[in-house]
């Protein structure tokens, strides 16, 4: 997903109600997850990449300090 950002990806889930959507960032030692949400429209929600957005730059962040 180029919206987010490098290596973000959406992995799309069919449940009977509800189509899920995990959005997630493949890095060389970890995956880590962005977002979880039901999506009902053909785009993805601003507030959902917002979202990811901070909390991919808050592990980047987290992860560069140690």
């Amino acid at each position: 997903m180029p919206s987010i950002g490098t290596r973000c990806h959406e992995l799309r889930i069919n449940d009977k109600t509800a189509t899920w959507r995990i959005v997630y960032r493949l890095d060389s030692d970890a995956v880590i997850i962005g977002e979880v949400f039901s999506k009902k429209t053909q785009t993805t929600p601003m507030n959902v990449i917002n979202t990811c957005r901070a909390r991919f730059q808050q592990y980047d962040n987290a992860t560069n300090e140690a």
